[in-house]
């Protein structure tokens, strides 16, 4: 993937207001000078604010970290099924590996999708009696056997995209007046990061077409991979949902629920889906979720603009915690039923 917009000779041009696309942030920005850099801020800041959703350009990662992960995804959903079924989640209680088309829910209706789920490479742990239940998702990912290549090209993309957003966040602080710093206590070497190798066949059979339901991601900041095909959509201040065009060489970067907890609803955390690929086209995508400890604690964001803060969205079938492997936690339990039957019924709120 050619990254064609790292550096733009208009920087003016890299916003574009309509709803053909999302703001363009291009991150290399903040190495130009003052100038540049302010730029840079004011871009993001409005991005942030105003979209909860930004394509990112000039993040330095190259093409050929992009295709040695693509090219060892691509070789595992090529995989036969009974390879890829050796490594079903439905074994991990730690919602590790990988699920079938079908068996992941969003909002209660099933996503038309499989993938398979990777985590920082950790001892299984089981939480002790006083403990939180969310240390149950700290433990081991699944491999394929016969794919050795892509146990390498996906922890190496956890650790590089680690450092893309861990830049990004303190530039998007810094951007609202706020200290870079403030946040960097809550990751370290116990971050929670997880990546998703996703693939969409094609419309399911009885006319469908939810890839993946109406939905906010948990975390600080997610980093989105999507190919030529299409499909994610974003809530827009119309109440519409529009498409976001792939931008070749760009991260699609959406916002959490945790920023906007921490500022009180200043920053979004925007609603997005992704409607299946017509017939039987394929389509992959790669989320990268930046998320801090499971056992940390968000605490309320000093910045100059905390008065104009609207409040945090509220959704009584959808309860935000400031401790952020509450929110993990009950993400899971929704989206992977099999697994919470099968490993965590004790968690599950009777029907």
């Amino acid at each position: 993937m050619t990254n064609t917009l790292t550096n733009p000779s208009n920087p003016s041009a890299l916003t574009n207001p309509s709803y053909d696309q999302l703001p363009i942030i291009d991150l290399s920005a903040a190495d130009r000078g003052p100038q540049a850099r302010a730029l840079l801020h004011a871009q993001l800041h409005s991005a942030a604010h105003d979209v909860g959703f930004f394509q990112l350009v000039g993040h330095g990662v190259t093409r050929e970290e992009t295709d040695a992960l693509l090219t060892a995804m691509r070789a595992f959903f090529a995989l036969p099924e009974t390879d890829r079924l050796a490594l079903d989640n439905v074994n991990s209680p730690h919602f590790r590996g990988y699920t079938r088309t079908g068996d992941e829910r969003t909002a209660g209706a099933r996503d038309w999708r499989d993938q398979l789920d990777i985590g920082a490479e950790r001892p299984a742990r089981a939480p002790g009696r006083d403990e939180p239940p969310y240390w149950w998702l700290e433990g081991p990912n699944q491999w394929p056997a016969r794919l050795p290549e892509l146990r390498a090209a996906a922890l190496a993309w956890v650790d590089r995209l680690s450092a893309v957003a861990e830049r990004l966040l303190r530039e998007l602080l810094t951007a609202i007046g706020a200290p870079a710093d403030f946040y960097d206590a809550l990751f370290g070497d116990r971050a929670y990061p997880h990546l998703k190798l996703v693939r969409y066949p094609g419309s399911a059979g009885d006319g469908t077409s939810q890839g993946v339901g109406v939905h906010k991601d948990y975390g600080f900041l997610t980093l989105l991979l999507q190919d030529t095909v299409g499909g994610l959509q974003v809530l827009r201040e119309d109440g519409l949902f529009h498409d976001v065009p792939p931008l070749e060489g760009a991260f699609v970067v959406n916002l959490g629920e945790l920023l906007e907890v921490a500022t009180n609803g200043y920053l979004m955390a925007t609603s997005h889906r992704v409607v299946s690929p017509p017939g039987a086209t394929e389509r992959f995508s790669v989320p990268f979720f930046y998320n801090p400890r499971l056992d940390a604690k968000v605490a309320p964001l000093p910045f100059p603009h905390a008065s104009t803060a609207p409040g945090v969205t509220t959704d009584p079938a959808n309860p935000l915690f400031s401790e952020y492997g509450y929110n993990e936690l009950k993400g899971k339990l929704r989206a992977h039923p099999l697994v919470a039957a099968r490993h965590h019924a004790d968690l599950l709120t009777p029907a």
